[in-house]
């Protein structure tokens, strides 16, 4: 009796000892992706599918950067955009050339043509794309004929450039119109087809 005692009592402690270390290896794994990280918002770290047992990762309220939106395709195709879900919205402008361009930078009172794909943030679904009308979108930077997002985040612009411009509300259309949800942001996936011409 006194052995098996002493069996349970062993396989007790090694089943306590292993928990413990199962939970700090959890712990040690939350440490690892800290939103504040750089590593956090590499595209390996973002696509990394949970392993057996595991929950998929869920918001940490952190805000998503450009590096954590996923387009495919270049220049003059279609773009497939993905927003993740484990990380909100951006509260500013955000601006990223995926594509560089050549030539000069598009200043204001320049003609430019655009190409373009909006995917709404709060249901990450097509609104509209010029690329399915095939027909580009001309318009006269700094006239006031698009939002304030387009405005501030086309200056410098390269032809031949896509460029990935996340919108907060307030440089959208913020309380609402055009079909847009009160308060949306707005991912846009845009190529210059031409500037000052």
């Amino acid at each position: 009796m006194q052995t098996l005692r002493r069996i349970i009592g062993i396989g007790t402690i090694a089943a306590a000892t292993f928990a413990l270390a199962a939970c700090g290896s959890d712990g040690d794994k939350g440490s690892s992706t800290t939103p504040s990280s750089s590593a956090a918002s590499s595209p390996a770290k973002a696509s990394a599918q949970p392993t057996f047992g595991q929950l998929p990762a869920q918001p940490t309220g952190a805000e998503c950067t450009a590096d954590d939106i996923v387009v495919v395709g270049g220049f003059g195709a279609a773009p497939k955009i993905t927003i993740p879900d484990t990380c909100t919205a951006p509260t500013q402008l955000v601006v990223k050339d995926l594509v560089a361009g050549s030539g000069p930078g598009a200043v204001a009172g320049q003609p430019l043509t655009m190409n373009y794909t909006l995917i709404t943030w709060s249901d990450k679904k097509k609104l509209d794309s010029s690329f399915d009308r095939g027909k580009p979108f001309q318009l006269t930077l700094g006239a006031g004929q698009v939002i304030p997002g387009w405005e501030q985040g086309l200056v410098g612009v390269q032809a031949g450039a896509r460029r990935l411009l996340i919108i907060p509300p307030n440089l959208g259309y913020g309380a609402g119109g055009n079909g847009i949800k009160p308060n949306e942001t707005l991912v846009f996936v845009t190529d210059a087809v031409t500037v000052g011409k």
